[in-house]
C-alpha cells in the first residue's frame, strides 16, 4: 500500500495488540480495521480473542471495522477480506482518520501491505466433479504435471 497512511499493529496472539491500537485510535482520533480470520464471524466471540470491551476506553468507543461483518458457516477467504479492507480503509481516509491495521492473521496483514493482486474465480463444479474419485497419489501426479508444464517448481508441502 505505498503512499497511504495507516499504521499496523501485528504481533502474536493474546500479546495486547488491540488495547495498544485502541489506545492508539484514541490518541490519535484512528480507527480500527481487524485483520483477524476468525474475528469476521458473528457469535464466535469464544476462543477469536474479539476482546470487544477493548475498544471503548472510558466512555469513548473506538470505531472498529471488520469484526462481526459474516455468518458462521459462510465462506469467507482472503479475496473477500482484502475487498472488505479496501472499501473500510477508504471510508476511514475519506472522513480523515487514521485507519490501524490490527490483527494477527498474517496472510491477511500481508495481502494488504503487499498489495496482492487477487482475483475471483468462480468454482468449476465440472472439475471438482471429475476430480472427486482421485486419490492424492494421482492427483499429486496431476499438478507435478501441470507444473512442469508452466515451468514452475514443484513445492511438495505447501502444494500437495
Amino acid at each position: 500500500m505505498q503512499n497511504h497512511k495507516m499504521i499496523t499493529i501485528l504481533g502474536p496472539t493474546a500479546s495486547g495488540k488491540t488495547s495498544v491500537a485502541a489506545a492508539l485510535a484514541l490518541r490519535t482520533g484512528g480507527e480500527i480495521i481487524s485483520a483477524d480470520s476468525r474475528q469476521v464471524y458473528r457469535r464466535m466471540d469464544i476462543g477469536t480473542g474479539k476482546d470487544l470491551a477493548d475498544y471503548t476506553i472510558g466512555d469513548v468507543h473506538i470505531p472498529y471495522h471488520l469484526i462481526d461483518i459474516a455468518e458462521p458457516g459462510t465462506k469467507y477467504n482472503l479475496f473477500q477480506y482484502q475487498q472488505d479492507f479496501h472499501t473500510a480503509y477508504d471510508d476511514i481516509r475519506s472522513r480523515g482518520k487514521l485507519p490501524i491495521l490490527c490483527g494477527g492473521t498474517g496472510l491477511y496483514i500481508e495481502a494488504v501491505l503487499g498489495g496482492y493482486s487477487l482475483s475471483p474465480v468462480p468454482q468449476n463444479q465440472q472439475l471438482r466433479e471429475s476430480l472427486e474419485g482421485k486419490s492424492l497419489d494421482e492427483l499429486t501426479q496431476m499438478l507435478v504435471e501441470l507444473k512442469q508444464k508452466n515451468g514452475s517448481n514443484m513445492h511438495n508441502r505447501t502444494d500437495v
